[in-house]
């Protein structure tokens, strides 16, 4: 099965793409991910093991991914329960303060079994897939001009409440 999806983003690619590439974080908003373990990372390539949990599918898997930041990251399995399983990031700065992000993945379960238990529920995750990332970026602060993250604004405090005892102004 071959899934391509795209977006728009009000952050910047740098900002995407870090958010991408931390499998570490996965099971903080991915809620089919139960857990995740970075094996290798380094300027061109991160390799992850990754836990899918999700309406009773459950297995592992590793993939090899390398990477240009912030512009690519490809997707290579290393090791799970795939015949096939490639893809790619491809981000696209159109502001300083927003991107495109492309999404492509072509996978295919290694067996009969596995597809006809886990195929509708990965399907499922790998379409939904840039909308959980888009979704998580929102969550985040925006980016300023240099790349470096924007502070949050602080809420301003309410003004007390008029005293009872304090004569009209």
């Amino acid at each position: 099965m071959i899934v391509r999806r795209s977006a728009l983003v009000d952050r910047s690619a740098e900002q995407l793409f870090d958010l991408i590439e931390a499998a570490e974080h996965y099971p903080k908003f991915l809620p089919w991910c139960s857990g995740a373990h970075i094996v290798e990372r380094d300027d061109t390539l991160v390799s992850a093991d990754l836990r899918v949990r999700w309406a009773g599918v459950d297995f592992a898997m590793r993939t090899r991914n390398p990477k240009r930041r912030p512009e690519y990251m490809a997707i290579h399995l290393e090791r799970g329960p795939f015949r096939r399983f490639e893809g790619e990031w491809l981000l696209s700065a159109l502001t300083p303060q927003a991107c495109k992000v492309a999404f492509t993945l072509d996978w295919e379960f290694d067996s009969a079994v596995m597809t006809r238990v886990a195929g509708p529920v990965f399907a499922r995750i790998a379409d939904t897939l840039v909308d959980a990332f888009v979704q998580r970026a929102a969550t985040l602060a925006p980016s300023s001009a240099d790349g470096a993250a924007a502070p949050s604004p602080l809420p301003l405090p309410a003004p007390p409440p008029p005293s009872p005892s304090s004569p009209p102004a």
